[in-house]
């Protein structure tokens, strides 16, 4: 079979390989690299379905890996998922109506963990292999950065630049990341907004001599292996839901900021795995539920919530599907970013049946339907949802009525957000030794003015 190669959204990258797509992580253009073709897997879901996860996550990986090794693509994966606390890496839970995708058995408690983890070692490998340094930039709104530190702390040639919005993160999710003292990691709390870190981010990716000179990559999931790894858990959570209740086909509620997760299961339905719809859930950052309803996607002022990692309103990887949805046209894509670079806006017609998507529906939560639904799950069902989990299972209820089992990805232990928990049940439940030990840990961390040259300045002094 051919092997698949990774083109830009905007058409002006040449075709890469996967370890170079890797390595590259924003394309060179401006645009996201995406796979040439998407493997058709129906006829192997049967033989597939009792697989466990390092196994199963082999299985589809390398489809897209195929200049790896198989040997070792196998001895990587099945040490990056040695590291989780559940023997399933990713269990499934029934809770009342819906059924609970546990993704927050890593080291770091958030689903994260099992994207980076991986990536972790593949940046490791590649690195020895080609005798290379790299230098990761990386933009947080929370778990990101914590999963991308631990997925690379104390690697001797990797040093990792994680930027995170002050005082926009939890007090956990801040502590996770600046208590981790290795020499290769730097802690940057940034003057703004989580998108305001992430323009910053892009900014320095597009100044390609920046780039070259520092040997920049990132783990942010504009980077393809992101969503590779995060395909398979669809795969697995759908296999046993499907063998548990005899359904033919499934549905999942996504809680989004920055469009990687659902892309994910959006990749794997096209890969075949029988999947009715997808949820998108927002916050009261609504950017994404809007554009699904209307077909216009505007910017607005990003509202702090208590569901951080969703108070985004530029999703990164928003043009991977849009890629798609303008029949893969580089040309049409380049015109629709750079308006939205411009006015802040684009607008995409919707179909006969008066929608943008038919294989996605939106619907947003706000705080108190969230901590509404803490308390009702966590008395009803005896299930302690986080926050962002919460908010999904708030939207899921909206498009529960089709017979098809409805499965809620639950993104991070509910021990990350403790004071949203205790709002909404009145008890301090939410409590797990990893973060307790935290709590006197030293910190780390400095901060630095929303500028692309303070940015660039900060690096150069410490990049390798």
């Amino acid at each position: 079979m051919k092997s698949i190669r990774y083109i830009s959204t905007r058409g002006a990258q040449a075709p890469l390989a996967f370890k170079d797509a890797v390595m590259t992580g924003l394309a060179r253009d401006g645009g996201l690299l995406v796979p040439d073709r998407i493997p058709n897997v129906a006829d192997r879901l049967e033989e597939w379905k009792d697989l466990d996860y390092p196994d199963l996550a082999f299985e589809i990986i390398r489809l897209f890996a195929d200049d790896i090794p198989e040997s070792r693509l196998r001895e990587l994966i099945a040490d990056a998922y040695s590291t989780f606390a559940h023997p399933d890496v990713a269990p499934v839970r029934a809770a009342g109506p819906v059924h609970v995708l546990e993704l927050f058995h890593g080291p770091t408690l958030a689903f994260k963990d099992i994207a980076l983890q991986f990536l972790g070692r593949l940046f490791q490998e590649i690195l020895e292999e080609r005798d290379s340094r790299l230098n990761i930039l990386a933009a947080t709104s929370g778990d990101t950065g914590s999963a991308a530190i631990a997925g690379v702390r104390g690697q001797p040639r990797i040093r990792i630049f994680v930027m995170h919005p002050k005082g926009r993160v939890s007090p956990l999710q801040e502590r996770q990341m600046t208590s981790v003292l290795d020499d290769n990691v730097f802690n940057l709390a940034v003057e703004g907004s989580f998108d305001d870190c992430q323009l910053l981010m892009k900014t320095l990716f597009n100044d390609l001599p920046f780039k070259d000179a520092h040997a920049l990559g990132t783990v942010n999931s504009v980077n393809w292996a992101r969503v590779l790894s995060q395909i398979v858990y669809y795969f697995y959570a759908a296999f046993r839901v499907m063998d548990s209740t005899g359904a033919p086909r499934v549905q999942f509620t996504v809680p989004t900021g920055n469009f990687g997760d659902i892309l994910a299961g959006w990749y794997a339905k096209r890969m075949g795995l029988p999947v009715r719809r997808l949820v998108l859930a927002t916050n009261e950052n609504d950017i994404l539920a809007r554009f699904f309803h209307t077909g216009v996607y505007a910017k607005g002022q990003v509202v702090a919530t208590v569901n951080p990692s969703m108070d985004i309103q530029v999703a990164s990887n928003f043009e991977r599907w849009l890629y798609y949805k303008v029949g893969q046209d580089p040309q049409a894509i380049a015109r629709l970013m750079t308006r939205f670079a411009l006015e802040g806006r684009m607008d995409i017609p919707r179909n006969e049946h008066d929608r943008v998507d038919e294989e996605i529906v939106a619907g947003s939560s706000d705080t108190r339907r969230t901590l509404a639904t803490i308390r009702r799950f966590h008395e009803q069902y005896g299930c302690l949802l986080d926050p962002h989990t919460a908010a999904g299972v708030f939207v899921a209820g909206q498009f529960n009525e089709l017979e098809d089992p409805m499965i809620c990805l639950a993104t991070a232990h509910p021990a990350k957000f403790p004071d949203a928990i205790e709002d909404a049940t009145g008890q301090n439940l939410a409590r797990h030794p990893l973060l307790d030990a935290l709590e006197k840990a030293p910190v780390r961390c400095e901060s630095l003015s929303n500028s692309a040259e303070a940015l660039k300045t900060y690096l150069a002094a410490r990049a390798r």
